[in-house]
């Protein structure tokens, strides 16, 4: 199967989004330059994950003194997912890095394949035809952390954690183990 590569350098816009009511989310990373965007779906947990990891290198970029790398002052806006949304694919594998050459952020999301033998090498050869659908994205620093505010607030609007077991409550309320599987509203 041949392989698409989308490839992103200094996007519009790069960002995550949700479609759904928390508890029934379909999670999102989108990226847009000028009249094209692709949209690829992934797992809460995989979101902050990069989420904490991104975080993990701006802090190292800053103490080395990279510019653009500090702490944001100002929450940036909140920004909705540009439609259609069409899903490119699932994400199985995120990598991230640093150009020091050109000082920007590598965020790359590979197709989760069927494969379990496929050995993912982060960043890997872009010149086989076969492979996982990709994309990737270079951003500034600046634009690094706007993406992770956004993030970190888009997963916190989710469904509040349950005071006794941290599970997600529901509307409803949720069979707690923690009081023998009776409610909890």
């Amino acid at each position: 199967m041949t392989r698409h590569r989308n490839l992103f350098d200094n996007p519009d816009h790069f960002l995550a989004g949700t479609v759904g009511e928390p508890g029934n989310r379909t999670f999102f990373l989108q990226a847009r330059e000028g009249s094209r965007i692709t949209s690829v779906a992934l797992e809460k947990i995989q979101l902050v994950a990069v989420c904490q990891r991104l975080t993990e290198l701006l802090d190292e970029l800053e103490t080395r003194g990279v510019a653009g790398s500090e702490e944001l002052d100002d929450m940036p806006a909140a920004r909705a997912l540009d439609e259609p949304i069409n899903e490119a694919f699932r994400v199985g594998a995120l990598s991230l890095g640093w150009d020091t050459g050109e000082e920007l952020v590598l965020v790359e999301a590979r197709e989760l394949t069927d494969d379990e033998e496929d050995d993912v090498d982060a960043f890997g050869d872009d010149e086989d035809e076969d492979g996982p659908d990709i994309l990737r994205v270079r951003l500034a620093a600046p634009a690094a952390r706007e993406f992770v505010a956004r993030a970190l607030r888009l997963i916190a609007a989710g469904r509040p954690p349950c005071p006794l077991c941290g599970q997600p409550l529901d509307p409803q309320g949720h069979l707690c183990p923690r009081r023998n599987g009776h409610l909890l509203n």
